[in-house]
């Protein structure tokens, strides 16, 4: 299991968070709403949440093989 989250979800939620990221940032250098913006910081915050989350489950699970 721990390889499996390390090698697949770890990747998948740290890539959630830089894409959520570079649109809230494309969206910020292009004037766009700022409600868009708010939205996006939010997602951005949520996803930070969830992948910290799997990275310490993987890291627990790493510790218990």
């Amino acid at each position: 299991m721990a390889s499996f989250l390390s090698t697949f979800v770890v990747p998948i939620a740290i890539a959630a968070v830089a894409l959520v990221l570079l649109f809230g940032l494309i969206n910020m250098m292009r004037g766009g709403s700022p409600s868009t913006s708010q939205k996006l910081m939010r997602w951005r915050v949520l996803l930070q949440f969830v992948a910290i989350v799997i990275i310490m489950i993987t890291v627990w699970a790493m510790g218990h093989r």
